[in-house]
């Protein structure tokens, strides 16, 4: 059966569907491929920062993991979402707050090592040539012949001054299930936006059935559609970014008429300058021929003070 579901892109869904702690460990388990065993939202001082010029909401965790020992770990989660398009210093810039914050530093280490962090971005646009959904950008430590160090465990001194980073491209989720975390994601699929409403997605409920935990996130992406306050704040957000691409419209059609306007101006100043040097090549010519100066400032239609300068 088809349902309608709150579209998650939109911030105000995206923070009420992260702030259940079930479905944080869910989309975080997927995306991490590690069992996320605890999570929790992390005081986040500079979230939607500049929200005049980009849509760009952050979250921070603080997860417990297992390790592939099965060992629990402390790992921050900084997940940023934006759905326009925006260049890499605002994600540099954010993350080099999250390195100079202290509180990310670990207890156990006396303020030696910081607590290793994970990036995620979900993009509402592509990147690049990159057809594949989901990449992972993962560092490695190499010897000075080019060989991997292969370590038992990770070295918390490069842990502290590293980062590997998840990369969703939500455009090229389309239809696609191929695995647990495409499933998981499949609730951000554009291509699911209700044709009269691209606030709330048409999902088919079936292609869920007997998934305990996809059926808790439909649920409760139904709730937010059917949240009178949620809508309202769904309608403001697509009024702030009306206006917001209506100022950078106009922004680029000023830039443009300057543009015209110095093309214009230095095409003028180049006939003049064309105009002047035929002149000046005339005067030569006549003046060369033995004509007066006088007579060719009045054949010219010009001072003879001029032409002589000229």
């Amino acid at each position: 059966m088809m349902i309608y579901v709150a579209n998650p892109l939109y911030d105000a869904v995206f923070k009420y569907l992260m702030e259940d702690e079930r479905i944080a460990k869910i989309i975080l388990t997927a995306l991490l491929q590690k069992e996320v065993i605890d999570v929790k939202i992390r005081r986040n001082e500079y979230a939607n920062t500049n929200r005049n010029t980009i849509s760009m909401y952050r979250i921070d965790f603080a997860a417990t993991i297992l390790d592939k020992n099965k060992e629990k770990k402390l790992i921050l989660i900084e997940l940023q979402k934006t759905w326009l398009e925006t260049e890499t210093l605002r994600f540099r810039q954010y993350l080099a707050l999250q390195y100079n914050n202290k509180e990310n530093m670990t207890k156990e280490s006396e303020g030696k090592y910081a607590i290793p962090t994970i990036a995620v971005y979900l993009l509402g646009h592509r990147v690049g040539d990159i057809k594949e959904p989901v990449v992972y950008a993962r560092h490695h430590i190499y010897d000075y012949d080019g060989h991997e160090v292969k370590l038992e465990n990770p070295d918390p001194f490069i842990e502290s001054l590293q980062h590997d980073s998840i990369i969703v491209q939500i455009p090229l989720l389309r239809g696609k299930v191929n695995n647990k975390l495409e499933k998981v994601l499949s609730v951000f699929d554009q291509s699911n936006v209700y044709q009269d409403d691209k606030r709330v997605l048409k999902v088919d409920e079936n292609q869920y059935a007997g998934d305990d935990d996809m059926e808790y996130i439909v649920h409760r992406l139904q709730s937010a559609a059917a949240d009178p306050d949620m809508r309202y704040q769904m309608n403001a957000e697509d009024e702030f970014f009306k206006a917001i691409e209506d100022r950078d419209t106009a922004i680029m059609e000023q830039a443009n008429l300057l543009k015209k306007k110095d093309a214009s101006i230095m095409e003028q100043k180049e006939a003049i300058r064309q105009k002047s040097e035929m002149i000046r090549n005339l005067i030569r010519s006549l003046a060369a021929k033995g004509m007066e100066m006088k007579e060719i400032a009045q054949m010219l239609g010009i001072s003879e003070e001029e032409a002589a300068r000229m």
